[in-house]
């Protein structure tokens, strides 16, 4: 035995973790159990407890066993070995995924209860749980770090298999634990008491920790800006766009210190009120990116199908509604990414084609790249053009489409998935493969001759 309890974990781990005393910190746990182990690296180091709220997707007939895990902003890792190796069905898979996701959101809303994430821009987040078994879990949290910002990710646990570094080494930046016992078939074998933690325990923690999330803010130096200028302040609300014959209805919404703006283009049938197009942009909003939701037409042009099909006519107005949000006072200096769906997205690539384009980034789902033609060829706007796996029409034309462009370029293929996204956990993988995206080309990490934390 390693370990007299969770508490006592914590205070073993922290002492691993004293050479990070007085940085800039914040720690990072996973609900449930990885909450009690990470107050107490907190308290060490006299730095911000914050969560990162992740469900294992066990495998049916055996639970314990994870075949991959989900989290927060729609970060999703599967093991296809293990999924391979207890021969789960996509049936089975798609199951544990729903019910998985529904005991997600419960807990990020009872956890946060509508506070925002700790800051972790330009930081050292430590990820901390109560033991690592498969991996799934912690990798999915690293990856959710890094997509807030963080400068350094450290993965610390009490307690992980032998061969943990040689799994996970690829997911932080330095791997910390306090015992690698073998064998090793499970975190609690390693604990007298391993009492499950209760959402009031994590309650607790979070309540004790909470008045160092506006020091930590404050330490945090300035936020970034997309070209050196004042970083935007937060922003929420409905904006109109003057066109021939109307106005466009638009929702813009700028997170504090936002680090680029991505404007959405709604495909055919759909508005800035679709709820796929939401999700996404929540999602992209969490990761520091503001979003511009807006109607491509006016409520008088709606029926017109020839007008929602007029690819120049769609990416004349987007290209125009780009220049007035970078050019005033909504979200001046900001580098801009498009994310178009269906129609949507071969306006975004006909817009991003123009001389004096500003587009940064382009993301497609489920779109219609090869309604742009010609204009293919002269996006230079890196693209990536992601289809569901059962939207085989589409991923045909989104071949042909990539073959056409001339910029760095990926095709992403969404398991499972059909043209809308509707399936258990396609939308949020399809949200995650976009944030990163949009984080790698508008968002990049400073150079080594940038200033650090």
């Amino acid at each position: 035995m390693h370990f007299t309890d969770r508490t006592d974990a914590g205070r073993q781990l922290a002492a691993r973790l004293d050479h990070l005393r007085g940085a800039p910190v914040v720690v990072v746990a996973l609900p449930r159990g990885g909450v009690p182990v990470g107050a107490e690296v907190a308290e060490a180091l006299g730095a911000p407890l914050d969560i990162c709220v992740i469900r294992k997707l066990g495998v049916p007939s055996q639970p314990e066993l994870g075949m991959g895990a989900i989290g927060e902003d729609g970060a999703r890792v599967i093991n296809e070995q293990v999924v391979r190796m207890a021969g789960v069905s996509p049936a089975q898979s798609a199951e544990v995924e729903r019910l998985e996701r529904a005991e997600l959101r419960r807990r990020v809303e009872r956890y946060r209860g509508g506070r925002a994430a700790v800051d972790l821009r330009g930081r050292t987040v430590v990820v901390v749980d109560d033991g690592v078994a498969t991996g799934s879990t912690a990798r999915t949290a690293c990856d959710i770090v890094r997509a807030r910002g963080a400068g350094r990710v450290v993965l610390a646990v009490p307690v992980a298999p032998r061969d943990w570094i040689s799994r996970l080494g690829d997911a932080a930046d330095e791997l910390v634990c306090v015992a690698m016992p073998s064998p090793f078939f499970a975190i609690g074998e390693f604990y007298q008491d391993f009492t499950q933690t209760e959402d009031a325990e994590v309650l607790r923690c979070l309540a004790r920790f909470a008045g160092r999330e506006a020091a930590a803010a404050g330490s945090a130096g300035p936020a970034a800006t997309g070209s050196g200028g004042t970083a935007p302040e937060a922003v929420d609300r409905e904006v109109t766009v003057p066109v021939d014959g109307g106005r466009l209805g638009g929702r813009l919404t700028v997170p504090a210190g936002a680090a680029g703006v991505v404007v959405f283009a709604h495909g055919s049938g759909s508005s800035r009120h679709s709820p796929r197009n939401r999700f996404v942009a929540e999602v992209l909003n969490r990761a520091g990116l503001a979003t511009l939701l807006f109607d491509l037409l006016t409520e008088a042009e709606e029926p017109d199908r020839h007008k929602v099909f007029d690819v120049r006519l769609l990416g004349g107005r987007l290209a125009a509604v780009t220049d007035r949000l970078v050019g005033g006072h909504w979200a001046p200096g900001l580098p801009v990414g498009y994310f178009g769906a269906s129609t949507g997205a071969a306006a975004a690539l006909w817009a991003a084609a123009q001389d004096g384009a500003r587009a940064g980034a382009v993301v497609s789902r489920g779109g219609r790249p090869d309604l742009a033609g010609s204009w293919l060829g002269r996006v230079e706007a890196p693209t990536l053009l992601i289809v569901g796996g059962r939207d085989q029409v589409v991923i045909e034309l989104n071949e042909q489409a990539r073959e056409r462009l001339r910029c760095p370029s990926e095709l992403a293929v969404v398991p499972h998935a059909t043209h809308l996204f509707e399936e258990p956990g396609t939308l949020e993988a399809a949200a995650g493969l976009a944030r990163d995206w949009f984080l790698r080309y508008l968002a990049p990490p400073p150079g080594p001759g940038a200033d650090g934390p």
